[in-house]
């Protein structure tokens, strides 16, 4: 059995389907874009630090993260390595070449 304590108004008993279903769609975010960044960027080790940087680095990610899904990618980490093979590839998925 599981609890939970929201303050999200009209949130009762009955609404425990709706809440059930905002839950799991915050996990899904955070297993297909935050899960992916910190493992197969290993985001947590860079030295990005002052400014804005590690915000840019974090859009520039998410933007890579994107373009590989839209493509059609269903490993993150096997795509980056296939697009790490040949510079043209990259080109051609953003349609640059």
């Amino acid at each position: 059995m599981v609890h939970g304590v929201t303050s999200r108004p009209g949130a009762g008993p009955e609404s425990g389907k709706a809440l059930l279903a905002l839950v799991r769609g915050h996990w899904t975010i955070e297993n297909r874009v935050h899960w992916v960044r910190d493992v197969t960027f290993d985001e947590d080790r860079s030295q990005v630090r002052k400014r804005n940087g590690p915000r840019v680095m974090a859009s520039l990610r998410n933007l890579a993260i994107g373009i590989l899904r839209v493509a059609g990618a269903r490993s993150v980490a096997k795509a980056l390595r296939w697009c790490a093979g040949d510079h043209r590839r990259v080109l051609r998925l953003v349609g640059l070449s």
